[in-house]
């Protein structure tokens, strides 16, 4: 092949020119390189004491050229999936876990990073590059660089079967995802849907050349049915789709069924725990997280189901009875729930998710977004309409400081087909100091699932999914705001995973203050703010079931965990039995048999939250406490806005997450802040 964009040099990826063909053979071009390279610096650092500059900063630019190539490559595979790239990306799962299990048991290299800690050169280091050998050190332990040979084999056979599993898992969901939809044709049928969801269906429609409505299992098409639909039966039909997706159940039963691939899936990562020690997958799983021990773990949670499920109890209970009472259902099944508390909610505080949505324009909650991070850190930000972009709806964004840009960004909003689902922040480009002595400037993804705008009106945002925006963009701000330098600790690298949603949940608060709405929020047509009485009914609706909302996370949280401490080979059988007890536990709504919840929990199987989905609760505790210092002082302080970007955003993973926090809050966190924000009475 003549030219391959992947292997030029870039300040961002050349999307208009990279193509399926261009991926394996890049990859293994830098595979071979880097194997090369690293067998050089580990001679030299044999004859000669290594330095930071010999040894750390040569492997660091090896790392991120590879990143380079793999981040838009990974990044197209979830956002515009299609045969070919799927095919090329699978092609290199293997052959990149094998670079990475070669790397990490390369025991030259690791004698080489020992020498650097115990020789001369050590003194010389700062606290981000000392961080960064220690890390390194650990990173070496856990990929079995001590193991005999035949075990490293079998870690290395391991780590490159859980890759492969993780990337068909997230295809197989994908597929049952796309593989299902409804045509409704006569528009009664959709009775109680609002003007909006009627239109994104009606679109659907278009789109495949289909008359009248079309219903996906696409978040903004099924979400509006099961919330709105006054025809119980499409609810039922609808749900049942969704909550079987990628299963043994349902109308697509066994075509896509993620069940053997759970069960490998746990299977191997017990026997890795063994392998380096561990007793279960979950103590591994806590080796780089805040967390010190399974059962801390544990503890945390149940004891936070303690205050939560007798007033979940209490919310579900008014809620059967507004259910009997008013909308005549006898029995509330899970199809139902929904859709009975958008009706309760409306009924009690007047206000609903539908009703706000002319409130949020989606180019005017970007722009509010922006205005929000200006007042907090500073900084403001400039689009760069000339940047290679995957797609035409994508926008590329500098963010500039004293007018020089120190960051950038993708910005990816809505659904579409071959885009996975779900809402997500991911590295482009990571702050570091190159070997020229230039300084790369971060770069990060930021991918919505919003729904689209229909004809020439913007789209039009729920509460929720200005949120949602906020959130991903909190994890976008830890990531581009960093000072770091080395690469391994800068922005979200190195940072404790139970730490990590810190910022990310603390941007949430905005959505729902006066001063934050004000420059979110402006009616589509008039520009008008949102009115103080809706904004009222809006805050009083805040913490509407918001205990019911709790013990659902904690059901995940406590299914995770305990998965991955309790058992060592279960099967699909076992793995329903405890999600079955867990919701005995702590659940409050009714269960249906035919639920395959698991089958489609790609954050655990598919992600990075393998025996840390706790970690949303864990960093909720530090994120509310942080907003209450904020509380105190006025939301857009200046010096409270200047220490949070100081000692959180700016750190990245240089300092320990626990010594962070109370460098900012000058003490340890409380739970209070927490259970206040979510309106739990215990507190």
């Amino acid at each position: 092949m003549s030219h391959n964009p992947l292997l030029a040099s870039h300040e961002l990826p050349p999307f208009d020119e990279i193509r399926p063909e261009h991926v394996v053979p890049a990859i293994e071009k830098l595979l071979a390189d880097n194997r090369s390279a690293i067998d050089a610096l580990v001679a030299h650092a044999e004859q000669e004491a290594p330095s930071w500059q010999s040894l750390a900063a040569p492997l660091e630019a090896l790392n991120d050229r590879l990143a380079q190539a793999w981040s838009p490559i990974s990044h197209l595979n979830g956002t515009m999936n299609s045969p070919a790239l799927r095919e090329a990306y699978q092609a290199c799962l293997g052959k990149l876990s094998d670079y990475s299990t070669w790397l990490g048991q390369h025991e030259g290299m690791f004698r080489a990073w020992q020498a650097l800690k115990q020789g001369p050169a050590w003194v010389e280091l700062d606290e981000a590059q000392r961080r960064s050998v220690d890390n390194a050190l650990r990173d070496f332990r856990l990929a079995g660089v001590a193991l005999p040979a035949e075990q490293k084999r079998r870690y290395g056979e391991i780590k490159a079967r859980l890759s492969e599993l993780s990337n068909t898992f997230s295809n197989q969901l994908l597929d049952a995802t796309q593989a299902w939809h409804k045509d409704i044709n006569d528009a009664a049928r959709l009775a109680g849907l609002p003007e909006s969801a009627l239109a994104t269906l009606a679109a659907n429609a278009e789109a495949k050349g289909v008359k009248g409505y079309r219903i996906t299992l696409d978040f903004p098409s099924f979400y509006p049915v099961l919330s709105f639909a006054d025809d119980r039966e499409l609810r039922r039909e609808v749900y049942t789709a969704f909550v079987t997706r990628a299963s043994d159940q349902g109308p697509n039963a066994g075509e896509y069924d993620n069940a053997p691939v759970i069960e490998e899936t746990l299977r191997l990562r017990h026997e890795l725990s063994e392998l380096l020690g561990f007793a279960n997958y979950a103590e591994l799983s806590l080796t780089t997280k805040m967390a010190e021990s399974p059962q801390q773990v544990r503890d945390f949670l149940e004891d936070l189901a303690r205050r939560a499920v007798p007033q979940a109890r209490e919310e579900f209970a008014e809620l059967e009875s507004y259910a009997r009472e008013e909308l005549g259902l006898a029995e509330l099944a899970p199809w139902d729930i929904g859709y009975a508390s958008e009706k309760l909610r409306e009924a009690r505080h007047a206000i609903s998710q539908e009703q706000l949505r002319a409130y949020f324009p989606a180019p005017q909650a970007v722009e509010g977004l922006f205005l929000v991070v200006e007042r907090l850190c500073g900084v403001t930000f400039e689009e760069d309409n000339q940047a290679p972009r995957y797609h035409p709806e994508v926008r590329y964004f500098r963010i500039l400081e004293h007018g020089e840009p120190i960051a950038g960004f993708y910005l990816d909003l809505y659904a579409r087909e071959g885009k996975r689902g779900g809402a997500w922040m991911d590295e482009c480009r990571v702050r570091r100091q190159r070997e020229d002595g230039k300084l790369q400037l971060p770069v990060a993804y930021l991918t919505c699932n919003f729904t689209r705008p229909v004809g020439d009106r913007p789209a039009l945002l729920t509460h929720d999914e200005v949120i949602t925006l906020f959130h991903e963009f909190g994890h976008g701000l830890h990531h581009m705001l960093t000072r770091q330098t080395v690469a391994d600790v800068s922005g979200i690298n190195g940072v404790a995973w139970d730490a990590v949603e810190l910022p990310s949940q603390f941007m949430e608060n905005y959505c729902w203050e006066r001063e934050g709405l004000d420059l979110i929020a402006g009616h589509v047509d008039s520009g008008e703010p949102l009115p103080t009485e809706l904004l009222e009914r809006l805050q009083a609706a805040k913490n509407f079931q918001s205990a019911m909302a709790l013990v659902r996370q904690l059901e995940f949280s406590l299914f995770d965990l305990r998965l991955h401490h309790e058992f060592s080979t279960p099967t699909a059988t076992d793995v329903q039995w405890l999600l079955d007890e867990v919701r005995e536990a702590v659940s409050v709504v009714p269960k249906v048999d035919f639920n395959r919840f698991q089958n489609g929990f790609s954050h655990i199987f598919a992600g990075g939250y393998a025996a840390g989905y706790y970690s949303y609760k864990w960093a909720e505790v530090l994120s509310a406490d942080t907003w209450s210092a904020f509380e105190e002082a006025g939301i857009f302080d200046p010096e409270t806005g200047s220490r949070f970007r100081s000692e959180i955003l700016e750190q990245g993973g240089a300092r320990d997450a626990a010594e962070l926090f109370r460098a900012f809050r000058g003490r340890e966190p409380s739970v209070e802040p927490l259970l206040r924000h979510n309106g739990i009475r215990a507190a």
